[in-house]
């Protein structure tokens, strides 16, 4: 705390910023907070995502706050509706007791909201340009009186097409505002930019090799296209407490990737542009609150998500960019901790790869992922130390009579045996674990292997997730080679369903191994599964006479039932 206190911030600010857990300022803040309170010139900071940009700029616009002024005192702009919930989210965090009011303003919500907050009085006002100009040209955002226009992100900004916007924006403030650029990349339309609109200006730049996160542990697995969910799978299953993000490079992928994520029992979210707004705060407020440890998301829609504790950035293929990859892996390894960042590509990519290896000054480690038989140790190992630590810290004097009456009624092996087959599951089971081969070595340099080319990818796109391919009659080529029917069940994530909830309700009351069920999907009231045409009979059979307001409790899929 020492750090930030020499920075000149007062007693109010740094005990705010102790609660945070905030102990040494980094390279942009020790750089740019001593500028901005003690200077008057503007600032142009090159940072990237991560490296704490929003406190270099957000804690001196709060210490130099004047509570006498009743009218807006700073106006920050971002590219995107996320970025800006996380910027005001961040300014609100570090106030402590100064009495400041934080507005948040862009599109995708109610102005009209917006506009009685505006109205009440607000001395931070944190926008997309699109909403600012809506409720400059409404007068009901007066710029007057600001001291300070903040850029966030400017690079993202021009990329978006925001510079008309941004112009006409400045025109609205007031001529002695103090303007303030930040960007992750410094190229010449940046400088070009702050030339344009900014008068003398302090330039706080940092090394390269400060931007790149050195407690980031690289690596990658090279397997078929075919094969790459299920990498993606066993990554998951070999990790330990893992709470990351998933980057997919389109919305498609990211939503492909998260259904087959929930229907295989994991826990997971999708973050992408299309999602409407009000799910997008619940999705990220979610994840923010550890509701779930899997977030699979495309950049664009990440950008508002700061959290400083993630295990893992998963990259499911490579971006076409390496400053996106930097972008991506530097949010893990935060606030001293290691972190992981792990590409699944296919051969394809491999070219791909060592372009961002080379531009990004950067080497990732060739993987090798763990065969059946290493699954199997691996689940062994985890369900022995769970159930150690179960009777080493936990009380279950209760079940004590229970495992009594099962001990005289058969021996000790016996009952751990059917315990551990009712609870692992197929986990211990080496035939449950999809065989994955290694990339072959031809594949790698094809003809059509350039950068950025997806060559072969096209050639074993549809065995993605399995062997699956629809029939003409809307049923799927199922893994063992026969066909299979899609079934509905009539109970949703409102009754409390899930795929795991699923699987055991078909393995007690029909008789079907977990194994055998494929693609499930639980929506609200109802959810849906695929199985082989045999089982599917014997389903069907079983839940003939157990009905749901007049309606079986399992029947067959109409075709698009689900879509």
């Amino acid at each position: 705390m020492e750090g930030f206190r020499a920075l000149g911030l007062s007693e109010d600010i740094l005990e705010a910023l102790a609660k945070k857990g905030y102990e040494t300022p980094t390279p942009i803040q020790e750089q740019t907070i001593p500028l901005l309170l003690n200077g008057d010139l503007d600032v142009v900071g090159q940072a990237q995502t991560g490296t704490g940009k929003t406190a270099a700029f957000g804690l001196p616009i709060l210490e130099k706050f004047d509570s006498t002024q009743k009218s807006v005192q700073a106006l920050v702009l971002a590219p995107t509706r996320e970025l800006a919930i996380q910027v005001a989210e961040e300014i609100k965090s570090f106030k402590g007791t100064k009495r400041i009011w934080i507005t948040t303003v862009y599109g995708g919500s109610s102005i009209g909201m917006q506009m009685r907050e505006l109205e009440k009085g607000t001395h931070v006002v944190v926008g997309t340009p699109g909403r600012v100009i809506d409720l400059i040209e409404r007068k009901k955002l007066i710029l007057d009186e600001v001291k300070y226009v903040v850029l966030d992100e400017a690079d993202e900004m021009l990329n978006m097409g925001f510079i008309d916007d941004i112009e006409l924006i400045l025109k609205s403030c007031n001529e002695t505002r103090r303007m303030l650029l930040f960007s992750a990349t410094m190229p010449d339309r940046i400088l070009s930019l702050a030339k344009r609109y900014m008068g003398k200006y302090n330039m706080v730049r940092i090394a390269k090799q400060e931007i790149t996160n050195t407690n980031i542990e690289q690596s990658y697995f090279e397997v078929p296209e075919r094969d790459k969910f299920d990498a993606l799978c066993r990554v998951l299953d070999v990790e330990e407490d893992f709470y990351g993000i998933i980057f997919c490079n389109t919305k498609a992928e990211v939503v492909e990737i998260s259904n087959h994520l929930n229907d295989k029992g994991y826990t997971s979210d999708a973050l992408h542009g299309d999602i409407q707004q009000s799910l997008r705060e619940k999705v990220v407020k979610q994840f923010k609150s550890n509701k779930f440890g899997v977030l699979v998301a495309t950049d664009v829609a990440a950008r508002g998500i700061d959290i400083s504790d993630l295990t893992h950035v998963i990259n499911y293929g490579l971006p076409q960019d390496p400053e996106s990859y930097v972008h991506r892996i530097g949010r893990t390894g935060r606030a001293g901790k290691v972190g992981k960042a792990i590409a699944i590509i296919s051969p394809s990519e491999k070219r791909k790869l060592l372009f961002v290896e080379r531009i990004a000054k950067t080497k990732m480690q060739k993987g090798k992922l763990p065969d059946a038989n290493d699954m199997v140790k691996i689940k062994t190992r985890r369900l022995t130390e769970q159930v150690e630590s179960i009777i080493e810290t936990e009380r279950y004097s209760e079940y004590m009579e229970l495992a009594s009456q099962l001990i005289s009624d058969n021996s000790t092996e016996v009952i751990v045996a059917a315990l551990i087959k009712h609870f692992a599951k197929d986990e211990l089971n080496p035939k449950a674990y999809k065989q994955i081969k290694e990339a072959a070595p031809r594949e790698e340099f094809g003809r059509n292997d350039r950068f950025g080319d997806k060559g072969k990818r096209g050639n074993d796109r549809g065995g993605r997730f399995g062997d699956r391919r629809e029939n003409r009659d809307g049923g799927h080529r199922s893994k063992r080679g026969g066909s299979s029917q899609r079934l509905f069940f009539a109970k949703g994530r409102a009754d409390g369903m899930t795929p795991r909830a699923l699987l055991d309700e078909l393995k007690n009351n029909a008789g079907i191994e977990s194994r055998r069920i494929d693609d499930i999907r639980i929506l609200d009231n109802f959810s849906f599964f695929a199985t082989n045409r045999e089982d599917a009979e014997q389903i069907l059979a079983v839940y003939k006479r157990n009905k749901g307001n007049g309606k079986p409790m399992v029947d067959k899929a109409r075709e698009r039932d689900d879509r």
